[in-house]
């Protein structure tokens, strides 16, 4: 780690026992709050509070509810050997006297910062501190950024307008600088910082061009719970954050205490410096995995679309095929069909042949003479008895060789149809007689099928 400050005074050390001791006190509460939720079961306790994948620490007093929107925060790394990390330090004791008079007074310090601990310790087991309850991240930095901008005018870097976990995943996907400033207002230095140096306008250019910039107030449930994740000792406060190549967001640079302009935007390009390397090496290793990427899904899409092709080949393939195959079936079915109709055919032809009663002689009595007119243009003649039914001229046209086997019967005079076909409603057509046919009779023999 590289201490770009100067040496710790008394002071400071006195101040960081005293954090220290507030940090031990702050965490025996963060257990107990955590072991009443877990109803004091110490091994389901341990075994969640290790299974955590945040790095925020676990000092919540309530569960995060089902609806809770608030994206997960990657992995972090928070003291990286090559962090730049920079101290301003208040004067010490000027000369003997002073130095007396501070040694003389450091154990009444450290006995009034031990019961002051103790007691608030003892306060915070009834009364938990509110800050540790984040309902509202967003909502938090959103009022620290109104009362900043009426605190200070309109002349600051560009606010990032979301939570810290928010802030930290865009820097992250977007492979970018995120420095993360926490105010406390109830510290002179802070209102210092905050007027002369965050809004001078070089910051100001600075920032906007570099880096994403969070900010705070540590008086908030937001502000307090980012306080204890970076484990900030000194304000004002800030953390410069970016992705390494261990893929975790890394803190690569903190700034404790009041700083100048100059002073601040020295520091922060040093960092941007020393790990832009790394930026742009990951920068460089996503966009090739990106083209990788991309050229894999091409691959993948032409593969699709000669795969999507084959198969609609082999679709109309098997199409024409079943076209094919229905369309033999179909032939075989009306084949088989039409053997059917010409086997009943000729069952009917030979049960016909049987029931056509004999020719009357050309002398009989109550004859009538036929004589028919085939498609072929061929004469047929025969004599039937006039007082018999139709049928047996229809069973003699269906047997004889030269008429068709769908036919009707016609007869010029009076122009009309011969009704001979004998049907299950009516077995047994008029006469000859009936229907006015004596003595000798022209018919034609019509072919349906023509």
């Amino acid at each position: 780690m590289e201490d770009d400050g100067v040496d710790l005074s008394g002071e400071q050390v006195e101040k960081l026992i005293h954090f220290q001791d507030l940090t031990m006190i702050e965490d025996l509460h963060r257990c107990k709050v955590i072991l009443e939720r877990y109803q004091w079961n110490i091994e389901s306790a341990v075994t969640d509070t290790l299974n955590e994948r945040d790095v925020v620490d676990a000092h919540f007093t309530t569960p995060v509810q089902p609806n809770n929107t608030e994206p997960r925060m990657p992995s972090m790394n928070l003291t990286p050997r090559d962090q730049h990390v920079y101290v301003t330090t208040s004067s010490g004791p000027q000369g003997v006297v002073q130095w007396i008079s501070y040694a003389f007074m450091l154990p009444f310090r450290y006995f009034f910062t031990t019961v002051f601990n103790i007691l608030k310790f003892a306060y915070r087991l009834f009364w938990p501190d509110p800050r540790q309850n984040v309902t509202d991240p967003v909502g938090d930095v959103m009022a620290f950024i109104n009362k900043f901008k009426d605190d200070f005018g309109n002349t600051h870097p560009v606010f990032y307008q979301g939570s810290y976990s928010q802030a930290i995943n865009d820097a992250k996907r977007e492979l970018r600088f995120l420095l993360v400033y926490l105010h406390d207002d109830s510290l002179r230095n802070s209102m210092v910082f905050c007027r002369e140096t965050l809004c001078n306008p070089n910051v100001v250019n600075f920032i906007n061009s570099k880096v994403l910039f969070w900010a705070c107030n540590v008086s908030s449930p937001e502000g307090y719970r980012v306080s204890r994740t970076i484990r900030v000792i000194k304000y004002p406060f800030l953390s410069l954050i970016v992705l390494r190549e261990n893929n975790s967001m890394t803190v690569v640079a903190r700034i404790e205490g009041l700083v100048d302009s100059q002073e601040l935007i020295r520091r922060l390009q040093r960092a941007i410096e020393v790990n832009e390397q790394a930026v742009t090496s990951i920068r460089r290793e996503r966009e090739r995995r990106n083209a990788d990427k991309e050229l894999r899904e091409q691959q993948d899409q032409a593969y699709y679309a000669s795969l999507k092709a084959d198969q609609e080949k082999d679709r109309k393939k098997q199409e024409a095929q079943r076209i094919i195959e229905e369309q033999e079936l179909e032939k075989r079915e009306q084949a088989a069909a039409s053997n059917r109709l010409l086997m009943e055919l000729e069952k009917e032809k030979d049960e016909a042949r049987v029931l056509i009663p004999p020719e009357p002689p050309a002398n009989a009595e109550d004859t009538v003479r036929i004589i028919l007119t085939v498609p072929s243009g061929a004469h047929l003649e025969r004599r039937f008895n006039k007082h018999t039914s139709l049928k047996y001229l229809y069973y003699f046209i269906l047997c004889h060789e030269s008429c068709p086997d769908d036919f009707k019967v016609l007869m010029n005079f009076p122009k009309g149809e011969i009704c001979c076909i004998p049907t299950k409603d009516g077995p047994d057509p008029p006469t000859f007689s009936e229907v006015g046919l004596d003595k000798s009779v022209r018919l034609f023999v019509h072919d349906n099928q023509a």
